[in-house]
């Protein structure tokens, strides 16, 4: 049963990042062109993303176990270090060079956009190369 909602909500969720455009790498490129013709669309389904996350964090911060009866990790560190600023420049630099990031990657290939491949070959070395390099 767990892994048919992991299966239905993961649908929903790629449903989502088509309907919303971020699985396009044009929109998403318009949307971080803030000096050129900047699109703000994107703002608004990062906005109502957050909205919608908000309450389950709150409940889960209070009763940290899922329907499954299975432990919810949330993250204990609220400090910002040089691995979370040097990680988020690389991942905004990425996403911004290539208009993807992970989850919609994955979400072009259903598309049809085979292209997405490169992405997730460079992505996929850039795991294997951090884990090598830094041993997490």
């Amino acid at each position: 049963m767990k892994n048919i909602c992991a299966f239905i909500f993961g649908g929903i969720f790629s449903v989502g990042l088509m309907l919303s455009g971020m699985a396009n790498p044009a929109k998403v490129i318009g949307f971080l062109d803030i000096f050129g013709n900047w699109d703000p669309s994107l703002a608004f389904v990062m906005g109502g993303a957050i909205l919608v996350a908000f309450i389950p964090f709150q409940i889960a911060k209070k009763k940290p176990v899922t329907l499954f009866n299975e432990m919810i990790e949330l993250p204990q560190n609220n400090q910002w270090d040089k691995k979370l600023i040097t990680g988020t420049f690389i991942f905004g630099i990425g996403w911004g060079i290539a208009g993807i990031c992970p989850a919609p990657s994955l979400t072009l290939i259903g598309l049809g956009h085979y292209e997405a491949f490169y992405f997730i070959i460079a992505m996929l070395a850039g795991i294997f190369i951090h884990r090598r390099v830094v041993g997490a």
